[in-house]
């Protein structure tokens, strides 16, 4: 499952409240037929031990090599012995193709390697289900793909189910099965990749038949400058913006700044 929209829309904050790490103001969450946000503590920390997830800077810790950063679940949430958690590292870095590079500190990895890194240690406990922010995030394009890859690869060696947060096109379709559009906090359309390809490869002239959600995703999803996106930018004026600004409250330091009394004192 692809979730996807412009930057600010939401993604990320959709991402905090499935993993139970944000409160939603409404609705609910349901994580393996449980509500993350109406357990106990215990009892959400069993639930996420059955997830994993891949931040967007890999969220590596640098004081630890990376075979350490993938074995810190193990050593946390397991009672195996040390050398059967070795193996499942070795395992675990060989599968997102690390496992030269087990010895190495976060420092000396290139983005991409981070990327990997991190997912490696996000699939230390098996995971059921497995969470990616941007992951494709400030990578070059051949990085981007092998990150894709990887992503498809695991998902169909390993049987697990994936939930990707992105704004990147060419990732998206190559990820995904299902996708869901996010615009202004809200949902405007879960489908399958299909429907939204034939969405985005809508001619000009039936696009004039589309409703408003349908032309705001079309023009997101082929990376056009014109549409509804960019209507919506220029529908408040400058003037409209400066004229806001009358009356409103100016903020009065409370401490006056040291260099300003000082060519006070000196003037006098």
């Amino acid at each position: 499952m692809v979730i996807m929209g412009g930057s600010g829309c939401g993604k990320s904050t959709l991402l905090k409240m499935l993993i139970g790490g944000s409160r939603p103001d409404g609705g609910t969450v349901h994580l393996f037929g449980q509500d993350p946000y109406s357990v106990s503590e215990e009892e959400l920390n069993s639930i996420r031990k059955r997830f994993g997830i891949l931040f967007q800077s890999g969220a590596l810790f640098n004081s630890m090599t990376v075979a350490e950063n993938v074995a810190l679940p193990l050593r946390e949430h397991t009672d195996l012995d040390p050398n059967i958690i070795d193996i499942q590292v070795m395992l675990k870095l060989n599968q997102v193709g690390l496992r030269e590079h087990a010895q190495k500190m976060p420092g000396q990895l290139s983005g991409g390697m981070k990327k990997r890194a991190g997912l490696a240690r996000a699939l230390a406990l098996d995971p059921e289900l497995l969470f990616y922010d941007e992951p494709s995030a400030g990578l070059d394009p051949v990085t981007s793909a092998q990150i894709d890859q990887l992503i498809v690869g695991l998902s169909r060696e390993l049987g697990v189910t994936s939930v990707v947060v992105t704004h990147e096109m060419d990732s998206a379709f190559t990820i995904a099965d299902r996708m869901a559009m996010i615009d202004k906090g809200k949902v405007l359309k879960i489908e399958t990749r299909d429907w939204f390809d034939r969405l985005r490869k809508t001619s000009e002239q039936e696009a004039d038949a589309l409703s408003d959600d349908e032309r705001l995703m079309r023009q997101f999803l082929r990376g056009d400058p014109e549409g509804p996106f960019a209507a919506r930018r220029e529908a408040k004026t400058l003037e409209e913006d400066l004229l806001g600004i009358t009356g409103a409250s100016v903020h009065i330091p409370s401490i006056e700044a040291t260099r300003s009394g000082i060519m006070k004192r000196g003037a006098v």
